[in-house]
């Protein structure tokens, strides 16, 4: 897959030195125009909100995006309903004449949405296509984001190098979808797992965000014809070996090979390294596979699913990288395991992995013998905790998961 670079810092020649050592001992070369740069993150919060309600301790501008004018001001300790007033955004009382408007503030403080979620940042609301809906997306700063990342996808209270390296990663992360896919689209990212889980300032804590003050502005890099970002993928569990990215999401990243991974099984309860058995109906499962995959419609009914490859690793581990669905035709088609596992399973949480053993019965699917959490991809979170106990810096247990990787400075 053609990775595209990171056309901001592209766009002033931003100069960066490969890390050598340690999270602190990180270099940049840089003009006091480049120091300045500020990377924002488009996330979605809702998409399809009928209604939000809104709050601000101080007033937000209301500014047209079609006209770039302002149109009015919203503010106050009280929560304010905005709504779809005829095909136009409105907030309480009063009709803005427009679909796409951003709530900047004026000194630039939090605003909170609902049930007193809270972000940084700029709200921006968007009118879908339907006219009855509207996107809800939060414009905020890549390192204020990160605040709400982090704390959000590891526990706070874990080692203080786990975090760093969770920051650096998430980071990559982001930056990477945003230039891979957000000049398609309205948003960047979700603000949920389908991306990063991103909770806002009600995530916060101190230690998360002392990490990603401490690695600011610090990404992966990795050769592909030149030094680029990349896509850090993680997960929860790897189960004891991570699995190569193109045997579950398609591209191909030397640093995202799979290695084994003897970290995670030392501090994970055995209730999250194995998951119980899962049961589904060849029905519900016949029914979510068509609906997300037209293309296998001329498979009829889906009869059977088995294991067409695997990955088998050492400690008896084998991960589903593909499977074969037999229809009622006789026609059959094939799915990537992980693809099959979300689309059983939207929720993640019962088929817990693609490490484990599928057995087709008259009625049923049974997923049995699991272990781990997650797709497998990159750095192993619990892997990366007992890493950071032991001893190992931020960028050991990165250079751990994401062999040969560099790190760099934006800013």
């Amino acid at each position: 897959m053609k990775i595209l670079y990171i056309i901001t810092a592209l766009a002033i020649g931003l100069f960066v030195l490969w890390i050598g050592t340690g999270t602190q001992t990180a270099e940049t070369v840089t003009t006091n125009a480049q120091s300045s740069v500020q990377f924002d993150i488009k996330v979605l919060l809702i998409e399809n909100a009928t209604k939000i309600s809104f709050k601000s301790g101080d007033d937000y501008r209301i500014i047209n995006c079609k006209t770039t004018e302002v149109t009015g001001a919203i503010g106050g300790d009280n929560f304010i309903n905005i709504s779809i007033d005829n095909n136009s955004i409105k907030g309480g009382f009063r009709n803005y004449n427009a679909r796409h408007v951003i709530l900047q503030p004026v000194q630039e403080k939090p605003f909170a949405i609902n049930d007193n979620q809270t972000y940084r940042g700029c709200l921006e609301l968007i009118i879908n296509p339907d006219n009855k809906t509207m996107m809800v997306i939060n414009k905020v700063s890549l390192e204020d984001y990160l605040k709400g990342v982090v704390a959000s996808e590891m526990p706070s209270y874990w080692e203080s190098e786990a975090l760093k390296a969770q920051a650096i990663a998430a980071r990559t992360y982001v930056l990477y979808i945003q230039s891979r896919f957000g000049k398609n689209r309205k948003w960047d990212v979700k603000a949920t797992q389908a991306n990063q889980m991103y909770k806002g300032m009600r995530s916060e804590t101190m230690r998360t965000n002392d990490a990603v003050d401490a690695t600011a502005g610090m990404i992966m890099s990795c050769w592909q014809q030149d030094w680029q970002v990349f896509p850090a993928y993680y997960s929860s569990v790897c189960g004891g070996h991570t699995e190569s990215t193109e045997n579950v999401f398609g591209d191909s990243f030397e640093t995202l090979r799979g290695v084994d991974c003897p970290w995670c099984r030392m501090n994970t309860k055995p209730s999250l390294f194995y998951w119980p058995d899962a049961v589904y109906d060849k029905k519900t499962i016949s029914d979510n596979i068509l609906a997300k995959y037209p293309a296998l419609k001329e498979l009829g009914t889906i009869d059977r699913i088995e294991t067409a490859k695997q990955s088998i690793y050492s400690g008896g581990l084998a991960r589903t990288t593909s499977v074969k669905l037999t229809g009622s035709t006789g026609k059959t088609g094939f799915l990537r395991g992980e693809d099959l596992r979300l689309t059983v399973d939207s929720t993640g949480t019962k088929i817990q992995s693609t490490c484990c053993t599928i057995i087709s019965l008259k009625n049923d699917v049974l997923f049995i013998s699991g272990k781990g959490f997650g797709h497998g991809v990159g750095l192993c979170q619990y892997g990366a905790r007992e890493m950071a106990r032991q001893g190992n810096t931020a960028k050991q247990i990165l250079d751990f998961y994401y062999p040969g990787n560099r790190i760099k400075l934006l800013y």
